[in-house]
């Protein structure tokens, strides 16, 4: 990269976010890169790792690689990856490495700011997106507020089971833009894991028979999740349970046809009206709902507020599972452990289905 790039990236031309512009402006480049990493790996020709773009990429990329390499993930434990911003030396800690793992979506929008300039700048780093083979499988992602579902009868849609288009208040894309969160189903997820596999391969060949035959293990163990969340809807007392936060198990609805009613929606940045905390806990008495979900990584003050004023007797915690926490951590918590020991667990006693 000559120094008239270097120029135009110090200045925040709109190419990289924060954090990431000064870090790489330092950083030297090798010029070009190609999506899935052919060619890359360090100067030694050995394929060492790289980074992740949060804790669920990690967990599989890692699950992917087995001994042969090893990724990190940039998030602090507590926190959520989307949302996220870096800060310090990250991109060119990134830039220094083998391969990076991200998901192209704005949500993640320091990632696809950082993958466009490694891709345009540093051929050695091998750039994987993880939803390249879920292109159309996206589900819409209405960031108006409340789940427009007063009664009860589950999420707005259309007759094709996605979101219902519509002209949107916050003047973001009409309101709507795409759920990224499609790491909850393990359906989706497996398709994830297989295009880290592919990536991986392309990027370091001596090994790629050996991640695909991890990623194939890996799915054999999410195919297992699928089954018990199938079993979960034939078992389950009732097709609609409550979570008292943002809903971000859209995907999970869409595969298994349960409903998740929420008076928040999907945006965490959303506050409830009275109106529709009452129209939960009429929804709560209404269908006889015991158990009050909760997402674990925020606030339990509506849960409690939900669960003081209504026939509900508990509350769960879930998790969105894209981030961790230190007590998962010490318990040696992956993506399928947050999955078997804490969502389906909460989710069964949230729909009756013990």
């Amino acid at each position: 990269m000559d120094q008239s790039r270097r120029s135009v990236l110090k200045q925040g031309a709109g190419l990289v976010g924060t954090g990431v512009t000064a870090s790489l402006a330092g950083c030297s480049g090798t010029g070009g890169s190609v999506d899935g990493g052919e060619g890359a790996g360090d100067d030694s020709g050995s394929f060492g790792g790289g980074y992740t773009a949060f804790f669920t990429l990690t967990d599989w990329t890692n699950r992917v690689a087995g001994d042969r390499a090893t990724f990190e993930d940039p998030v602090e434990v507590g926190r959520l990856g989307h949302g996220w911003e870096p800060s310090g030396t990250l991109a060119a800690d990134v830039a220094a490495t083998d391969a990076f793992v991200y998901l192209d979506h704005p949500e993640f929008a320091w990632t696809q700011d950082l993958a466009s300039t490694l891709e345009a700048d540093y051929d050695s780093v091998a750039v994987i997106d993880g939803l390249s083979r879920l292109e159309g499988d996206l589900l819409a992602w209405d960031h108006g507020h409340g789940d427009g579902d007063p009664d009860g009868s589950g999420t707005t849609e259309t007759e094709d089971g996605h979101g219902e288009d519509g002209d949107g208040e916050d003047g973001h894309d009409g309101g709507r833009q795409t759920d990224p969160h499609v790491w909850v189903d393990p359906v989706r997820s497996a398709e994830v894991v297989e295009t880290i596999a592919a990536g991986l391969g392309d990027a370091d060949p001596d090994n790629a028979e050996a991640y695909a035959d991890n990623a194939e293990a890996y799915a054999a163990e999410l195919d297992e999740i699928d089954a018990a969340f199938a079993a979960l809807t034939e078992r389950a007392t009732r097709d609609v349970a409550v979570i008292a936060g943002h809903n971000s198990f859209q995907y999970l609805e869409d595969r298994y046809g349960f409903r998740l009613h929420s008076p928040v929606g999907v945006s965490p940045q959303n506050e409830p009206t009275q109106t529709e905390i009452a129209d939960t806990i009429e929804i709560v008495d209404r269908e006889g709902i015991d158990t009050i979900l909760y997402d674990r990584f925020g606030s339990t003050t509506l849960a409690e507020a939900i669960l003081e004023n209504s026939d509900a007797t508990e509350m769960a915690a879930v998790s969105p599972a894209g981030g961790t926490t230190r007590e998962w951590n010490e318990a040696g918590y992956g993506y399928l452990e947050q999955m078997t020991e804490i969502n389906l667990p909460a989710f069964r006693r949230a729909f009756g289905a013990q």
